[in-house]
């Protein structure tokens, strides 16, 4: 199965061109797609529905959108109000039904001299083949690695709680007659989870250390580039300018919980796309059977 995560940049390449369609054929392939910075009516990508172009481009996908926040973009005209609301978050697509999600506001800081902004975490669960596994979409925090390693703690203590505390409802339907369930049974929310996105921090951070600490127990992640055989430096996702020389940084991941470390055949960037200023990062993991008793 290929996953792949890709931080969208709102439609805008490298080049500076907008073009939405780009990114959505960067993507097609995958079987699971995380994307972040994916925004609604918005003036600088013209007022345009992110998501539900994104939904276009992509028919043979399932899809979820979690907004980070929104803004009044309501507009009045003939005498009445157009309600809309202007978003900014992320989104996951899937070729397999997107059994459930919710979406997780991450801590933040508020800030004075630098523009901060609400991040999430956009958890699905979808049944693949080798069972039942809960994909994240996230982005986190993009000016201070205290608020990073706060949010990681977030989500850290949400999957330790994950198969004791449940999917987004639990329990017998004593209201029958009210069809809560819809006449299905509870939803599973296993430990196995696959998270993906812009993590805003290198190989040898803090924040990795966070994430990889753990690697070994039952609970822990274990980095997909790892996992194939690699070192954590030997690919980068972003390139900029910085004090007069070209920096190229691993800001974006695949995590895989530490039972499905085994089934990571390889990862691989795409520094050729130029749809974005940051680049997607592949992943290819054996989800096609059950694992051998």
């Amino acid at each position: 199965m290929k996953l792949v995560s890709y931080n969208i940049q709102y439609g805008f390449g490298a080049d500076g061109r907008y073009a939405l369609e780009r990114a959505a054929e960067v993507v097609a392939g995958a079987d699971i797609i995380a994307l972040q910075e994916v925004e609604r009516h918005w003036q600088r990508t013209g007022e345009d529905d992110q998501p539900e172009m994104l939904g276009r481009l992509l028919p043979d996908h399932y899809r979820v959108y979690g907004p980070a926040f929104d803004m009044d973009a309501s507009t009045h005209g003939d005498g009445r109000i157009v309600n809309r609301r202007r978003q900014f978050g992320t989104m996951l697509l899937s070729r397999l039904p997107i059994v459930w999600s919710r979406l997780h506001l991450l801590p933040m800081r508020r800030m004075t001299a630098r523009l901060n902004t609400q991040n999430p975490a956009l958890e699905c669960l979808i049944r693949t083949p080798a069972g039942p596994i809960r994909f994240l979409s996230l982005h986190l925090a993009h000016i201070d690695a205290d608020e990073r390693l706060e949010q990681l703690d977030f989500l850290h203590g949400l999957h330790r709680r994950a198969t004791g505390a449940g999917g987004p409802w639990s329990g017998l339907d004593d209201e029958t007659h009210r069809n809560w369930t819809n006449g299905e049974p509870e939803p599973e929310c296993p430990l196995e989870a696959v998270w993906m996105g812009d993590f805003n921090s290198e190989p040898g951070s803090a924040e990795y250390r966070r994430m990889t600490d753990d690697a070994g127990a039952s609970e822990g992640f274990v980095d997909a580039l790892v996992a194939a055989g690699q070192t954590p430096d030997a690919q980068f996702t972003h390139v900029r300018q910085f004090e007069g020389r070209i920096q190229k940084r691993r800001l974006d991941y695949c995590f895989v919980s530490s039972a499905l470390a085994s089934r990571v055949r390889s990862t691989r960037v795409d520094n050729d796309e130029v749809a974005s200023d940051h680049h997607p990062v592949w992943t290819d993991i054996d989800l096609e059977m059950p694992a051998p008793e």
